[in-house]
């Protein structure tokens, strides 16, 4: 079933089905959000601007998912030769690279009333910059080649082994001085976060992740329809 799943074939049948589904969850996801950190309290030392933290966590979470997800897509395409891998590999790239900026941006807004500066080059905010650099750069060497499946390829194994950086960045507040709090939820000591700010975390990493599911059959299947064209183009100039 998931050799099908992913497959160039199959995929119009599967779009039929998850892409409205995705969508419908986003909205369900959205309309629980928004009254969730409307309602949400306030931080006796950060008061109102804790708020941002439900629109830069969950991108955060995001960035590091839809890396290994794109690490994990390009190995994939190594081992089982199949080219769409790679394909949807591309397709999540831009959407990754998306979420890694509104993470930065997020987290300027949100250190500036709290540490006093808009930046700090500690380990946390590094390794962060690191992987919006990794996403651009896998981007940059995607296009830079004639020969589109040696670009795939090369920019493949530039992803695989730059997802070094996604265990650096969840564990960089542990092991190097960070002005960054450790984490409040995925921790060995269990949840150190009330339930009135982990639910709308939760449902704005829902809200997240549906619509990066949407975004990602779309542009996959916009990529089809490129491969498509492109090889029609071929047949006509022969």
């Amino acid at each position: 079933m998931l050799k099908k799943l992913f497959e160039f074939k199959n995929f119009e049948k599967n779009f039929r089905f998850f892409a409205p589904f995705s969508f419908g969850c986003f909205v369900v996801f959205l309309l629980l959000a928004i009254p969730a950190i409307i309602n949400s309290p306030f931080d006796y030392q950060q008061g109102n601007a804790v708020k941002i933290m439900y629109i830069h966590v969950p991108a955060a979470w995001m960035a590091l998912l839809v890396y290994t997800l794109m690490a994990i897509f390009n190995l994939s395409g190594f081992i089982w030769k199949n080219p769409f891998f790679y394909l949807i590999a591309k397709s999540i790239a831009l959407i990754g690279c998306a979420f890694t900026f509104i993470t930065l941006a997020t987290g300027s807004l949100w250190g500036k009333p709290i540490w006093g500066v808009w930046w700090v080059w500690d380990a946390r905010l590094t390794s962060v910059l690191i992987l919006l650099f990794l996403y651009l750069g896998y981007m940059i060497l995607l296009d830079s080649f004639d020969d589109k499946a040696k670009g795939e390829k090369i920019a493949a194994i530039i992803s695989i082994v730059g997802f070094i950086n996604v265990p650096i960045i969840k564990f960089s507040v542990e092991y190097w001085n960070s002005l960054h709090q450790p984490s409040s939820i995925m921790r060995v000591g269990g949840i150190a976060i009330h339930q009135t700010m982990l639910t709308p975390l939760l449902l704005m990493f829902g809200v997240y992740f549906s619509y990066f599911v949407f975004l990602s059959l779309l542009r996959v299947r916009s990529e089809i329809l490129i491969k498509k064209l492109r090889k029609n183009d071929l047949h006509r100039n022969r």
